[in-house]
């Protein structure tokens, strides 16, 4: 009887330690993948196995969040956002392969919207290029703005870096931090919006001009990220035996459910006898798995489980733009080039010295400090002029604001920033 019975007491035990291991298994808690919208795989996967340059003038333009299949692996330019966005099922850039980019005529940064893993063995580039003899400017990484011309000739001599930390000329780009002699810094340590970073100076003897400043790429990723590589974006360096400013490191954000790898993120500052700023970095994770050598030090921010990730400003965001420039309305979507694609906004030959610029701002408070800042490309450094109020509305709060610039011959750009209280 005994005998019997022994067997099936035996199952009746292992059939309940069985259960128990179910419900134990049943009460752990489960590892939820963030959220990231958008990414709805439609520019396929991303393999890169050599050396590769990704034409970001090849993106189409509409809004980021449309499905991509029809331009698939090109991206999507959207004005509005300012970005060039990919939204891949998964990246894998292989060790000894380097991923780099060409600019959108907009100059907008990268953003990847990845609904998998992404793996980066080998380098991904965004770095502003080194120092060029005049007249051309050296080009920054996608998000960045350009270095300063050398001198041309004797009538044609060197002006100051580009963007809102543009060095004067000879001196350092600024971003995250001052340059070398640079204005002062600018961005946030959100890197919403995104932004890259601001060119060095030409020399205003000398036919070389300053280093461009690094390009800024966002990467949202909805499960792991490993970063085992490089991920760079420097910027570019002046020459170092005459005096010419290096431009700034540009912006990286990533965003990941798991971020791991050994690898390096840099946001580093172009060199030279007066180098640039650093860039800035910002990393968001729900799990962090890694032992990445990061410089600068980034802002770090731990998500919770079924976070849905923060991509753009809020639409009740502060806001600001240029209505107009003398007579002339500024175009929704600015390219920012000298003669290739024509100006932005031409102006008859000045009879003035000074033209006014109408800037509107959006949820800005009045006691704001709206600074516009004229760079043009020869024969001058930076000139900043803070404007001042012309008319308030509310709900929302909208203010226009005037500013008397200066205006001579040739190409200038025209750029604002608003510095709240």
């Amino acid at each position: 009887m005994n005998i019997r019975s022994f067997p099936r007491q035996k199952q009746t035990q292992f059939l309940f330690l069985l259960s128990l291991l179910i419900l134990l298994l049943g009460v752990l808690p489960v590892h939820a993948a963030i959220t990231v919208p958008g990414a709805d795989g439609s520019d396929g996967v991303l393999h890169i196995t050599e050396n590769t340059v990704i034409a970001l003038s090849e993106a189409a333009d509409g809004d980021w969040d449309t499905d991509n299949t029809a331009n698939a692996g090109k991206g999507i330019y959207d004005p509005e956002k300012w970005a060039v966005v990919f939204k891949y099922s998964s990246v894998t850039v292989d060790e000894g392969a380097m991923l780099s980019f060409s600019n959108h005529p907009s100059r907008a940064p990268v953003v990847w919207l990845v609904s998998g893993d992404v793996t980066i063995n080998g380098t991904v580039s965004l770095n502003g290029q080194s120092y060029q003899s005049a007249p051309a400017n050296s080009e920054p990484g996608p998000g960045g703005f350009r270095g300063g011309s050398g001198t041309y000739t004797i009538d044609v001599t060197g002006g100051a870096g580009f963007g809102p930390g543009g060095g004067g000329r000879q001196y350092g780009g600024s971003y995250g931090t001052e340059g070398d002699g640079g204005p002062s810094r600018y961005g946030n340590q959100s890197l919403i919006p995104l932004v890259g970073g601001s060119g060095g100076g030409g020399n205003a003897t000398y036919s070389a001009g300053g280093g461009a400043g690094g390009g800024a790429i966002l990467i949202a990723c909805q499960n792991t990220l490993a970063v085992n590589g490089l991920l760079r974006s420097n910027g570019g360096s002046g020459a170092s035996n005459l005096i010419h400013g290096g431009g700034s490191g540009g912006g990286i954000r990533l965003i990941a459910d798991t971020l791991t790898g050994s690898g390096t993120l840099n946001a580093l500052a172009g060199g030279g006898s007066r180098s640039g700023g650093l860039g800035r970095i910002r990393i968001e994770r729900v799990t962090n798995d890694n032992t990445l050598v990061v410089i600068p030090d980034p802002s770090l921010v731990n998500l919770a489980t079924e976070t849905t990730a923060v991509l753009w400003p809020p639409a009740d965001a502060p806001s600001v733009k240029i209505v107009s420039i003398g007579s002339e309305n500024s175009p929704d979507d600015p390219r920012a080039s000298f003669g290739t694609f024509g100006a932005d906004i031409v102006l008859p030959e000045p009879e003035v010295s000074t033209t006014q610029v109408v800037i509107e701002t959006t949820n800005v408070e009045e006691a704001s400090i709206v600074e516009v800042r004229v760079t043009p490309r020869f024969n001058a450094s930076y000139t900043t002029v803070n404007a001042t109020v012309d008319t308030i509305s509310t709900n929302p709060l909208v203010i226009r604001w005037t500013a008397d610039i200066p205006v001579a011959i040739g190409y200038s750009a025209v750029q604002v920033k608003v510095v709240r209280p």
